[in-house]
């Protein structure tokens, strides 16, 4: 076989060469051990908390290193693509502070960044492989490929193209020019020398030294419509893009042998791996895979719901990194970005997907920020998922601050918000919309209450602190059989009405409408005396 001329009876529009390309990409000018990575989904509208894993990574090490963090389309498959899914794709991670050094809206030098766009490249390379020897035309139809499968799958056989189901690897030059002028379609295939009884070691930078079986299938290089499948598309772009490692989920590790082989083959060195285990959840005692239909599993969940960005970051940062929530004991106030992330650090096996651990994350992450911080990012959340919310807090910045002040800062700050979504009910009662008596104050006589609130009115004072107002409510509570002390109480309860919590307790429902609420000698300095004594009358009425 005159293996130049069926390559130039195959790509006759291919006039560039593959060293065209290798000058066009040069390697990348960067400091010594920078790393080059990428993010290459498929616009398929989709973005799964699962993707948050290799991307988050791949930037950290790009960006820790000095390098190239990039996101690549991958839209060969045009039957999966959703129109405008790439944005969507884009802005969901620029929401989580993840942002790409080139892209289709930040170009760089190594683009196109689709690879729709790039089907040149590709057909060069694929072009270079056949006139190597190293591929060749198959125009066996659906029909041939059925029974194909069907023959493998009766004698139990690996499925695929090889051995002695392959039909067309030895077509002469003749055979190939007649099935062409017959207007024939056709595949390109790899033509592999591998064997299936070979193994190969190889080192995964996650899962450490592992064992592979030899690719010995003839893969398609190009479909019928003259697009690359991905595994040409990426072998080739992650050449050119100069990719120095690929984080791919571990689903992925069954292509390794194929794409070690491809890369030779073309020529190409090959990059560093690290297969990451995909994100499980647990159903009684049984671990499943974290699967589309999963409440969480879309990245949008945590947008509409008002987690903060760097919550999620934080949650991810603990699956990916042992080491991560001792550094965050010890530097409680550092950002993220700031912890020294690791390969060596990451688990081999499966991680686990926990909303409750996120929350309890969350908590943590919201009480170490400002209260301007805060209101920041709870009013834009507001503007897009709850503008009548956003309208309300946004109304008086300052009095909605004063709020989110409550109990930050200091050595235990407050850990109410878990998501913003949560602020309404936690500090909705600020504001006349939203507030209402709620809760009761059960099992005590309707006089008592009365004439603690009667006396806690009469003695208010907006300027009393903290220390001073509770000693008050203590006294009123001891005038009214309400013992003052908690302990004493526990000690003899029958010998009192109730302790000095359960009076506090009338003035908070009085106040806040709730049981539960932010430091009411706070809460009521706020809202003013005039507020606060007119919802303690009417609470009044209420009883």
């Amino acid at each position: 076989m005159d293996h130049n001329a069926l390559a130039e009876l195959l790509f006759p529009d291919v006039s560039k060469t593959t060293d065209y390309y290798e000058n066009l990409y040069p390697k990348r000018d960067l400091p010594e051990g920078a790393k080059v990575t990428r993010f290459a989904p498929s616009p398929t509208g989709f973005v799964h908390f699962g993707g948050l894993y290799p991307v988050l990574v791949s930037e950290r090490l790009a960006h820790q290193s000095g390098g190239v963090f990039y996101l690549r389309i991958e839209d060969t498959d045009s039957k999966r693509e959703v129109e405008g899914a790439e944005y969507d794709l884009i802005k969901v991670f620029e929401n989580f502070g993840i942002n790409f050094d080139e892209s289709i809206v930040r170009e760089g030098k190594y683009g196109p960044y689709r690879q729709s766009k790039r089907r040149e490249i590709y057909r060069t390379y694929a072009k270079e492989l056949v006139k190597q020897g190293k591929a060749y035309p198959c125009f066996c139809t659906e029909e041939d490929m059925r029974q194909l499968r069907e023959k493998q799958e009766e004698l139990k056989l690996t499925p695929g193209y090889y051995g002695e189901f392959v039909k067309c690897r030895d077509l002469t030059l003749e055979q190939v020019k007649n099935k062409l002028n017959a207007g024939l379609p056709y595949v390109l295939r790899f033509r592999s020398d591998g064997n299936p009884d070979n193994k190969i070691k190889f080192t995964d930078l996650v899962k450490g030294t592992i064992e592979v079986t030899e690719n010995h299938i003839d893969h398609v290089l190009l479909k019928s419509d003259g697009m690359p499948t991905y595994h040409l598309a990426h072998a080739v772009d992650d050449h050119l893009m100069r990719t120095t490692h690929v984080i791919r989920g571990e689903e992925w590790l069954s292509s390794l042998p194929y794409h070690i082989q491809l890369f030779s083959a073309l020529g190409f060195k090959l990059p560093k791996y690290l297969h990451i285990s995909q994100l499980m959840k647990k159903e009684g005692e049984v671990k499943k895979k974290l699967s589309k239909r999963d409440k969480g599993a879309g990245m949008s969940y945590y947008i509409s719901e008002g987690y903060p960005a760097e919550s999620v970051i934080e949650y991810v940062m603990t699956l990916l990194n042992s080491n991560f929530e001792d550094w965050r004991r010890a530097n409680p106030t550092e950002d993220t970005n700031s912890f020294p992330f690791s390969v060596k650090k990451m688990s081999p096996s499966g991680s686990l997907f926990d909303l409750v651990k996120l929350g309890d994350v969350s908590k943590n992450v919201v009480s170490r920020m400002t209260a301007d911080d805060v209101y920041n990012k709870l009013s834009k959340w507001a503007e897009e998922f709850d503008k009548e919310f956003y309208d309300v807090i946004t109304r008086n910045p300052d009095y909605t601050k004063a709020i989110l002040q409550i109990g930050r800062g200091g050595s235990k700050p407050r850990k109410d918000l878990e998501t913003w979504k949560d602020a309404k009910d936690y500090m909705g009662f600020f504001f006349p919309e939203y507030f209402e008596f709620i809760d009761k104050t059960e099992g005590f006589n309707k006089q008592d209450i009365t004439a603690c609130l009667n006396d806690f009115a009469d003695c208010y004072d907006i300027d009393d602190e903290q220390d001073v107002w509770f000693s008050k409510v203590k006294e009123i509570g001891e005038k009214h059989g309400f013992c003052p002390n908690i302990k004493e109480y526990k000690a003899n309860p029958d010998s009192w009405k109730g302790n000095v919590g359960d009076v506090s307790s009338f003035i908070r429902v009085a106040v806040t409408g709730k049981l539960n609420s932010p430091d009411l000698c706070a809460v009521m300095k706020i809202l003013g005396k005039d507020e606060s004594m007119e919802r303690i009358n009417k609470f009044k009425e209420t009883l």
